[in-house]
């Protein structure tokens, strides 16, 4: 137990402890499972989130809506096509990198000398 702040301190619920909190989400017990956490002492949502997944229970989980106009759907279409493209421009400029230095590496070794 710690003392400071009064919960439990838990490496991993046990499964019956899971399905309580799981099962007092789908009963209206709390109003959205950010009070379930933090009722519960659970940190971070993904775990409990991921559980209600697993038990079929995702009609009980917050949704989120983006709602974008079609110039914004374009931006983002192009927005995304542009950062593939730096990606790959970036793994070629490492690429050449490595390559150059690997041959500058072998240059050295084969004239016997240090490389700075």
């Amino acid at each position: 137990k710690d003392e400071r702040c009064g919960t439990v301190q838990r490496s991993g619920a046990n499964l019956a402890f899971k399905l309580r909190v799981v099962e007092d989400m789908a009963g209206g017990k709390h109003k959205s499972l950010n009070e379930a956490l933090r009722r519960n002492g659970i940190r971070g949502a993904a775990a409990p989130a991921k559980r209600m997944k697993e038990h079929g229970r995702e009609d009980i989980l917050p949704k989120r809506v983006r709602v974008e106009t079609m110039d914004e759907t374009d931006e983002m279409k192009a927005a995304r096509t542009r950062i593939r493209e730096l990606e790959a421009a970036f793994a070629n400029a490492r690429m050449d990198y490595c390559l150059g230095s690997a041959f500058l590496e072998t240059a050295c070794r084969k004239l016997g000398t240090r490389r700075a």
